[in-house]
């Protein structure tokens, strides 16, 4: 059976050929034309095969639509997003399926601010979809421009935020590893201005991912070998539409993901205070961080634009996700890899130190991610009506699935465990965390078995 076509807050996703079809795609751009009122958007791709013949597609049914279109070309999600702010824009689509293999695509879409659209927007634009798309008469339709400034503009934003020279005179020699994706290009070119000695691995922007897309530790043996071997500094992972970042220290030892906004974090806090905002999903690590520098802490749901909406709401200095998505208002309201690669440069340089030292001083937790497929018929509801009564002794969140933080189990002390539907693959996600690797192996089984 094909995979579905996955409608969310996170935009539109599907496997090109199957369910990401062009009749999805006139759709979807009409949609999107009249939601952006018939305005400027700003259109941007990653490096997948199947990128630039979904970009003529989409550019086409604007145009006809009546938008005028500006195509940014091959870039990372964030730098869509800065240019739409900059651009002063009506909206913008990212043409990008991020983590996902090679043989899906997607649309990202963007609003007049710079960020994704909001649940109560995504929701409008679907409603739009199901209505005949509608084209404009020849002299109406609009005019597309080729911008090749995005890239440059997204360096000097990063560049702006952190003391340049300071890593300059560093001189670090860094390994990246951009999976072939839309950081092979402009993330070299920024660490060449910040003076920096690279190794390029994977930095070829043909979209063919050569390890698993997502910047996991089981995905960087290669960039680990590699930091060894050149004896680097440090070794950056990026995801295909680099708004992800992971870190390998100069030992060779990915952080994981999760350490990367716990880093930066504990980073931006110390050179000026301010409420840290992450999802349900992300280590507890950020939240000690945030009361080791004594400032407010949230957690949102889910997905960029819920993190995005609830930093708004607190007024937060810094924010993201635990997959590396690291979120600086500073520089814009969304995960950019650009900005996790500046700041850790800044923090190495501030701190005299070595990744791996600088670790020391990060709080240690365990965490085991996972998914399940659900047989056809599962009930979820039924399996958290028992689960919460199971567990009603604990502290629990429902806004997004099921988060339970054990207080008083024996078993599960001071771990937790977050269940809820994945907003871009059809499966089940169980995340786990604690203090102690074995008691997290136990909370993700037991929950595993629940499900199952």
């Amino acid at each position: 059976m094909s995979a579905p076509l996955m409608k969310s807050v996170s935009g539109i996703r599907g496997i090109v050929g199957e369910s990401f079809t062009p009749e999805l795609l006139i759709s979807a751009g009409a949609a999107f034309a009249k939601y952006a009122k018939y305005g400027t958007v700003v259109v941007g791709r990653d490096s997948r095969p199947t990128g630039e013949a979904v970009a003529m597609n989409i550019i086409s049914v604007l145009l006809l639509s009546g938008c005028d279109v500006i195509d940014v070309g091959v870039v990372p999600t964030p730098t869509v997003q800065l240019m739409v702010e900059e651009l002063k824009a009506s909206g913008g689509i990212v043409i990008s399926a991020s983590h996902n293999p090679v043989e899906w695509n997607a649309l990202k879409l963007i609003n007049g601010s710079g960020t994704f659209l909001n649940p109560a927007d995504i929701a409008k634009l679907f409603a739009l979809m199901e209505k005949e798309p509608v084209f404009k008469r020849w002299d109406k339709v609009g005019k597309l421009t080729i911008n090749n400034d995005a890239n440059a503009f997204h360096i000097k934003r990063v560049l702006d935020v952190v003391d340049a020279d300071s890593i300059r005179k560093k001189k670090f020699h860094v390994v990246l590893d951009s999976v072939n994706g839309a950081g092979s290009v402009v993330t070299p070119e920024l660490l060449k201005v910040l003076g920096c000695k690279i190794t390029m691995i994977n930095c070829t922007p043909d979209g063919i991912f050569p390890r698993g897309a997502e910047p996991l530790p089981e995905n960087l043996a290669q960039l680990s070998e590699a930091v060894i071997k050149s004896g680097a500094d440090i070794g950056f992972a990026q995801d295909p539409d680099a708004d992800r970042l992971a870190i390998v220290d100069e030992k060779g030892k990915p952080l994981g993901e999760e350490y990367t906004v716990t880093m930066v974090t504990d980073h931006l806090l110390l050179k000026e205070k301010g409420r840290v905002v992450v999802n349900l999903s992300t280590t507890k690590a950020v939240e000690d961080v945030a009361n080791k520098h004594g400032v407010q802490f949230a957690r949102a749901k889910v997905g960029e634009i819920n993190v995005v909406e609830e930093m708004k709401k607190k007024g937060a200095r810094i924010g993201g996700e635990g997959n590396g998505g690291v979120i600086s208002p500073e520089i814009h309201l969304g995960r950019d890899s650009l900005a996790g690669i500046v700041y850790i440069l800044e923090m190495m340089a501030s701190r005299n130190r070595k990744v791996s030292d600088i670790m020391k001083d990060m709080p240690a937790y365990f965490m085991k991610k996972g998914k399940v497929t659900l047989k056809q018929g599962t009930d979820i509801s039924k399996i958290f009506s028992s689960v919460t009564e199971k567990f009603s002794s604990e502290k629990m969140s429902q806004i997004d699935g099921l988060r339970i933080d054990f207080r008083k189990n024996e078993e599960f002390k001071n771990g937790w465990v977050h269940l809820r539907s994945s907003n871009t693959e059809p499966v089940f996600r169980i995340i786990a965390e604690s203090d102690n690797a074995e008691k997290t192996e136990r909370i993700y089984k037991h929950f595993v078995g629940l499900i199952k």
